[in-house]
C-alpha cells in the first residue's frame, strides 16, 4: 500500500494546500460569497442562490465543511451553515505570507 508523503511537510502547508484545492471551485467561491452575504444559510436557499442541483450544491457544502472553512448545525430536519471566520482568517494570513514570500523570490 502507498505510504502518504503528508508527513514530509508543515501542518501549515498542508492546511494551505488543503484550503486552496476547496478553493478551486467556482461554485465554492459563490457559497462562500453567499455566506459572508447571508451570515448563514441553510442548503436549499444556497440552492436557490446558484444554477447548480441540489445534490451539487451538497458536494460542494461537505467539501468545504471537510476542510473548516465552513460550519454547519442541524435544526430540525435541515442543515444551517455558516463561515468559520477563525480558519479563514487563518487561511487568509498564511496565504498572503506564502505569496509574499514566494514574490520576493
Amino acid at each position: 500500500m502507498a505510504k502518504s508523503k503528508k508527513e514530509n511537510f508543515k501542518s501549515d502547508e498542508i492546511i494551505l494546500a488543503d484550503v486552496s484545492k476547496a478553493l478551486s471551485h467556482p461554485a465554492r467561491i459563490k457559497i462562500l460569497q453567499i455566506l459572508s452575504e447571508y451570515n448563514a444559510c441553510f442548503c436549499g436557499e444556497i440552492v436557490d442562490l446558484l444554477p447548480l442541483s441540489q445534490a451539487t450544491v451538497s458536494q460542494h457544502l461537505r467539501e468545504l465543511k471537510r476542510v473548516g472553512l465552513i460550519k454547519g448545525e442541524i435544526e430540525g430536519p435541515k442543515t444551517c451553515y455558516c463561515l468559520n471566520k477563525d480558519l479563514l482568517e487563518k487561511a487568509a494570513s498564511q496565504l498572503t505570507k506564502f505569496l509574499n514570500n514566494v514574490c520576493k523570490s
